[in-house]
């Protein structure tokens, strides 16, 4: 019997030089010799070393970057606020400078210096926190100074005595309040 016929016999253990048995690869046709192939790892090393030290060097880069945006940001973060409170700042001034104004032309110009500041403040994102009578009563927005007898709901804002303010949904400043008690 013929071992490539026997089919007990594992594969490419057949004595026969007829050629390559089926599932095996095929013979390379011309090896490389080991120099060439030294040399061709040699270059790919440099090759992928090279866009490494690339990489590596524009992630430095933007790294660097960006923690001088971030200082930047934190340095001149007031820059429109202050901005905008210039000009009621340089209200104060001019009404300062005026040693004989009436009572009437300091209040006018407190007035138009507080519309002044509103408005900066406005434009900054500071928004007041202002609750009218009966409104529930927000621990995350109002400060309860005293509960006082009222006749409303009890756990609602009976008075103001200071206005609160936001910056942006984050209360900078609560809201001073009175609450009506419980009857």
């Amino acid at each position: 019997m013929n071992p490539a016929q026997d089919p007990h016999t594992p594969p490419g253990a057949s004595g026969s030089a007829a050629g390559p048995q089926p599932g095996t690869p095929p013979a390379p046709e011309a090896a490389a010799s080991p120099d060439q192939q030294l040399a061709e790892l040699k270059a790919r090393h440099t090759e992928v070393s090279d866009a490494y030290l690339r990489a590596k060097a524009e992630a430095e880069n933007i790294r660097r970057r960006s923690e001088e945006e971030i200082s930047k940001a934190r340095k001149y973060a007031v820059e429109a606020f202050a901005e905008s409170l210039l000009p009621v700042r340089d209200s104060l001034e001019a009404a300062v400078a005026i040693p004989a104004a009436t009572t009437d032309q300091v209040l006018e110009g407190v007035h138009a210096t507080l519309r002044q500041l509103a408005a900066a403040l406005e434009r900054n994102k500071v928004l007041e926190i202002n609750p009218p009578a009966g409104t529930k009563f927000d621990p995350h927005q109002h400060q309860a100074i005293s509960m006082v007898p009222a006749n409303q709901e009890a756990n609602t804002v009976v008075t103001v005595l200071q206005k609160g303010y936001l910056i942006a949904d984050r209360v900078l400043r609560p809201a001073l309040v009175t609450v009506a008690a419980p009857k």
